[in-house]
């Protein structure tokens, strides 16, 4: 696997207006002339059992249109993490990875851009990935040294006016997060949008990232988001982190996978799994806004229901506002 640094290309955006890349920035659409969004929830009780039907499955009902077309799917990959406890769960990588190929992807690439670690490389040997996908080096791409392009920010939520962001990213047809049902120290939850932070390049950036620090966490995600936001997202919820996530919270175990094209939805979803009301979490009350749907009614959401899948998440003394 080439992890050489990359050097920055040309801009996103050129002075007339006429993208570069063939990958376009998100609608922001208010709630108000936004269509229902549909979420799936399927129970999963472990890691070996019918992911690949499940995930098949969910991804047929959405007719997602990946035929032909090129797939990146951005796992969460924090850290070194030999237990698979904090990481989006290698099966789960694989299971979907399979499925986008068997629903005629003509390719399907796995990345992230790792922020607690410098060494990716290690990050995927703890994780086994290899054991699940095969060889790596034409199927990951490791996003913190991916050649760059300079994308300005549109919503300017925070006080960031352009990020330099992955070619990768910004070049597929398809983008999935595939994220970890986990709660967050900083950010009350951590999912799908949340996810999105590890697009940002730690080649440019450094290592955590702090400049997504600085700017305010919740806005950032509004910012990456509002020029990547994913056009599939499934969280990884067979075993989850409660407590003081996302790296050093407690496992909690929820069985379950959820699955949709609106990631706010989906994030909205995945809260009300936890036990949490995600209007009460900033930046998913602000995405709210213009970038999915978050109130219930604005979500048909379908497989099982919550009441049979919810599991009481455990949070930091400063989220608790978040618990019902």
């Amino acid at each position: 696997m080439d992890l050489s640094r990359a050097e920055p290309e040309t801009a996103l955006v050129s002075e007339d207006g006429d993208r570069e890349l063939s990958r376009r920035p998100p609608q922001l659409i208010p709630p108000f002339q936004r269509p229902a969004s549909r979420v799936i929830v399927r129970r999963a009780t472990d890691y070996q059992k019918d992911l690949e039907q499940i995930i098949l499955e969910s991804l047929k009902e959405f007719q997602v249109p990946v035929r032909g077309r090129t797939v990146l799917l951005k796992a969460n990959l924090v850290g070194l993490d030999p237990l698979n406890v904090m990481n989006t769960h290698p099966a789960v990588i694989a299971a979907a990875r399979e499925c986008f190929l068997q629903l005629g992807a003509a390719q399907v690439f796995i990345g992230d851009g790792p922020a607690m670690d410098r060494d990716t490389e290690a990050i995927l040997e703890s994780v086994k990935l290899r054991q699940f996908i095969g060889p790596l080096q034409h199927n990951f791409r490791d996003l913190n040294l991916d050649n760059v392009v300079r994308v300005p920010l549109p919503t300017r939520a925070s006080r960031l006016k352009e990020l330099y962001l992955p070619k990768t990213v910004l070049g597929v047809d398809f983008l999935v997060s595939i994220a970890k049902l986990k709660t967050h120290h900083w950010a009350g939850v951590t999912l799908s949008l949340k996810n999105m932070f590890g697009i940002v390049p730690g080649g440019c950036y450094g290592w955590p990232k702090n400049v997504l620090h600085w700017a305010g966490i919740d806005n950032s995600i509004l910012d990456i988001n509002a020029v990547a936001r994913p056009d599939f997202a499934i969280i990884d919820g067979i075993v989850g982190m409660e407590g003081n996530g996302p790296i050093q919270g407690t496992p909690k175990p929820a069985g379950v996978l959820i699955f949709g094209d609106d990631p706010v939805a989906v994030d909205a979803t995945g809260c009300r799994v936890m036990g949490l009301r995600p209007e009460r979490v900033n930046y998913l009350a602000r995405a709210g806004t213009l970038l999915g749907n978050l109130e219930t009614k604005k979500i048909h959401q379908v497989g099982e229901k919550l009441e049979s899948v919810r599991s009481s998440f455990s949070v930091l003394p400063a989220f608790s506002k978040l618990v019902e």
